[in-house]
């Protein structure tokens, strides 16, 4: 089955991850993952309600990090592991993260 995750600034500015070759994470470790890089980042809610759901935890830490963190070689390790974190979570084939329009889309 195919899993991808994308991460995009912008049509131009694309980082696509192609998951189908790499050991999928656990649930619980990849919402401990992402949970504490929320934390860790300063991340705040999106909504003003102060809900926080998982399709906007992703784009908040991706927004936090900023294109640098998807596009730079030196931090590739990182990216793959949110990759992994994001495609464990919302449990969906394709992800597509527009960081600009804060929205999730599968």
């Amino acid at each position: 089955m195919r899993s991808q995750v994308i991460v995009s600034w912008g049509d131009a500015r694309r980082y696509t991850f192609d998951l189908e070759e790499v050991q999928p994470m656990p649930h619980e470790m990849a919402r401990a993952w992402l949970d504490q890089q929320f934390t860790d980042l300063g991340c705040e809610p999106l909504r003003l309600t102060g809900k926080v759901l998982l399709a906007d935890k992703v784009v908040a830490i991706a927004q936090a990090v900023g294109e640098s963190r998807f596009a730079e070689e030196a931090y590739r390790p990182w990216a793959q592991v949110f990759a992994k974190a994001v495609s464990a979570m919302l449990a969906k084939p394709v992800v597509h993260i527009d960081v600009p329009s804060l929205t999730v889309s599968y």
